[in-house]
């Protein structure tokens, strides 16, 4: 089935990219990345006369289509999707021929995709930093290309740099080089064999170091946070080797780690070869390293398997927090995967009270149609994903058995983009002795209906019902400030670093109105930006009389240094833009 992708201007049915070569230019000063951008596409079908790219705020200087310069127009910007870049082709395409466009472009110093950090915004306070982020829509602001999930390339890169500095991408280091144009800059050449989607497209520029923690992974970051990175993310190879027992060969060689400033708005990015991770993970204890799990679990299920369009999101994630957590009950447990299945449960309930019930967001399978990608991101594809995964693991015969089945999905849609409608017709035919099983699943209910799922899967309660008999201690809802005041006595959580222990603690206080609370809140908000944090914590200071004020004009003060989606979400959380 032909599903069009809403968030993109290309037309991969008609011409196909199969690789990139990309030559660019990272320019401090100016903050731009100039370049040329060449794309090997294969005509799709007879009698192609124009060819549309996505580009996002983009100058284009110059188009050639096999060395033959082209006419071309950058259509109207649209306000999230960018412009599309209307090539007229020199000739007719036929079905199945390979043309080289290429396109000489600049990108923007407001670009979507990057974020620029002046020296003093790093940790080592001399050299500027640069890094990019192409999930979802982004890539288009990067680079001009195919930017849907539906179309996998190869890519090889040449990346000029200060000399100084060192360039890093999601693909395989091939080597540098001085910049014949330049002595005091240095060329950077990348190579990406596996095909991938324009949004694992990446790229870092700083003052990186690296440490070598297993075979086949180095972490990478700033002079002053290696040593510590390198110490919370020991147990990298073990959860390689484990995620290949369960699902089968990693083939991407190199898992390197890099940790970047506190404004990466993620917890982590799997891109190839390279996962991006906030410096929040630096718990000093190892006991945040779920979400490396997570991003390891993503090098089979979202960047092997991956999303035709991002209405079938939870494909990508609701089977990498499944692949994640089956890792966790490797390493610490059965009792432990319930122990996190059940949060990831709570997550989900406290995300559909924060979008409401009958929100369209809350549905498993999505219909983006003129939304931003951006705007409708939440953690439903996550855990209503994992609860549907989690489910059909007990109706069909446990842990043992369903594994085999992701080890199959996986092998039959390896390379390929699919949508949900794949997904269902494979588990059909691999439980095919189980299909009057399958038929008892509300299969309407899970996909295309809001709120929270009409059927809980069964949780293994022992580890939880130990926190929530302390908790019952405590409980008044919300706290009285009397209690929050007192908790703090008793343990002391203000001087707590583990970054999800702190930003659940401030949540409590800021919601039970203790005034103390609000310069560590508005701390934690803006000393980091990972949008899991900075959003809710926002959002509860604007909603106490007592810090609201402070909040906008402290969201106002910070923003320039702010990621430019996590600048525009807050802003819209705080109704400083409408």
């Amino acid at each position: 089935m032909a599903e069009q992708d809403t968030s993109a201007f290309a037309a991969p049915d008609a011409c196909r990219a199969q690789h990139l070569r990309l030559r660019c230019r990272v320019d401090f000063a100016a903050r731009t990345l100039r370049g040329d951008a060449a794309l090997t596409l294969r005509g799709q079908r007879d009698g192609l006369r124009c060819l549309v790219l996505d580009t996002k705020d983009l100058q284009i200087h110059k188009v050639t289509v096999n060395g033959e310069e082209a006419k071309f127009v950058l259509g109207k910007r649209h306000s999230f999707k960018g412009s599309p870049l209307e090539i007229t082709l020199p000739f007719e395409l036929r079905r199945g021929q390979d043309i080289i466009v290429e396109v000489t472009f600049e990108t923007s110093p407001k670009s979507s995709a990057l974020q620029w950090f002046t020296p003093e915004q790093t940790s080592g306070k001399k050299h500027p930093f640069l890094f990019s982020q192409c999930q979802a829509a982004h890539c288009r602001a990067l680079l001009p290309c195919q930017d849907t999930p539906s179309v996998k390339m190869t890519y090889y890169a040449e990346v000029s740099v200060p000399k100084e500095l060192v360039a890093l991408m999601s693909a395989k280091r091939d080597g540098e080089m001085p910049d014949p144009e330049d002595v005091n800059r240095k060329i950077y050449r990348f190579s990406q064999k596996v095909p991938i989607p324009s949004y694992l497209i990446a790229l870092v520029v700083g003052a990186l170091e690296s440490r070598k923690i297993g075979p086949r992974t180095l972490v990478w970051a700033e002079k002053e946070l290696v040593d510590k990175s390198a110490y919370e993310f020991t147990e990298t190879e073990d959860m390689l080797k484990i995620a290949e027992d369960l699902v089968g060969p990693y083939v991407w060689e190199q898992y390197d780690l890099l940790v970047l400033p506190p404004s990466f708005p993620y917890g982590g990015m799997e891109n190839p070869c390279l996962t991006f991770v906030t410096p929040t993970l630096l718990a000093g204890d190892k006991s945040l390293s779920n979400v490396i799990a997570h991003e390891i679990s993503h090098s089979w299920t979202g960047n092997l398997v991956t999303n035709k369009t991002w209405d079938h999101f939870w494909l990508n994630e609701g089977h990498t927090v499944y692949l994640e957590r089956r890792i966790g009950g490797r390493l610490f447990g059965e009792q432990f995967r319930h122990f996190q299945a059940l949060g990831g449960w709570r997550e989900l309930q406290n995300t559909i009270n924060t979008l409401g019930e009958k929100n369209p967001f809350t549905n498993l399978v999505l219909d983006l149609n003129e939304v931003d990608t951006d705007v409708a991101y939440s953690s439903v594809p996550y855990e209503k994903g994992f609860a549907l995964l989690f489910y059909l693991e007990q109706l069909l015969g446990g842990p043992d058995v369903f594994i085999g089945f992701l080890k199959a999905y996986i092998q039959q849609f390896a390379y390929k983009s699919i949508v949900t409608e794949d997904w269902k017709n494979f588990l059909y035919s691999y439980f095919k002795d189980k299909v009057d099983i399958l038929d008892k699943v509300d299969w309407n209910a899970w996909m295309n209906t809001p709120g929270m799922p009409s059927v809980k899967p069964k949780y293994d309660m022992t580890l939880s019902n130990a926190c929530v008999a302390l908790s019952q201690k405590w409980i008044k809802a919300p706290l009285p400030v009397s209690h929050v005041k007192r908790m703090q006595e008793v343990y002391n959580f203000n001087a707590v670093n583990n970054s999800e222990i702190r930003f659940r603690w401030l949540r409590l206080c800021i919601q039970a109105k203790w005034e103390e609370a609000i310069p560590l809140a508005l701390k934690m908000a803006t000393e980091q930006g990972r949008m899991k944090f900075t959003r809710p914590l926002f959002r509860d200071l604007y909603n106490f009389d007592k810090s609201r004020d402070q909040a906008v004009t402290t969201f106002q003060q910070h923003r320039t240094c702010m990621y430019p989606v996590t600048s525009m979400l807050v802003g819209k959380d705080l109704k400083v833009d409408q």
